[in-house]
């Protein structure tokens, strides 16, 4: 027979952890709802950072140039997070490190070319 005594404990934390849950997550859109002013106006309903239209149809075409400078982005700043791991730890890894990432930063490098002889970073 299984004791469900010991359990207890576990279904009061399940319930507390809801709970807490629950509140931290409708609590504060009660408070912004009984204490914020819900008049939309165009100020608020316009573009902000990203540039599109806040509201519109959403099967729109945009250009897909933002997503390709994200990729970008995303590829360098990854480089900037390998390198300094790399540049703490080449006392370690010697000569054989420096070669890696020397090979590893000129393959980025390479690509770098490519993508601003393709155009991939002219905006107009």
């Amino acid at each position: 027979m299984i004791d469900l005594s010991q359990y207890l404990p576990i279904l009061i934390f399940l319930i507390i952890a809801a709970g807490l849950s629950a509140a931290f997550v409708f609590l504060p859109m009660g408070v912004s709802y009984l204490t914020g002013s819900h008049k939309p106006d165009a100020e608020k309903l316009s573009e902000y950072e990203c540039g599109f239209p806040a509201f519109e149809e959403p099967r729109s075409q945009f250009d897909v140039r933002f997503y390709l400078v994200a990729i970008l982005f995303i590829i360098f700043d990854l480089e900037a997070a390998f390198l300094f791991p790399w540049a703490v730890s080449l006392d370690l890894t010697g000569w054989t490190g420096w070669t890696t990432m020397m090979i590893f930063l000129g393959e980025l490098a390479i690509g770098l070319a490519y993508a601003w002889k393709v155009g991939a970073l002219d905006w107009e």
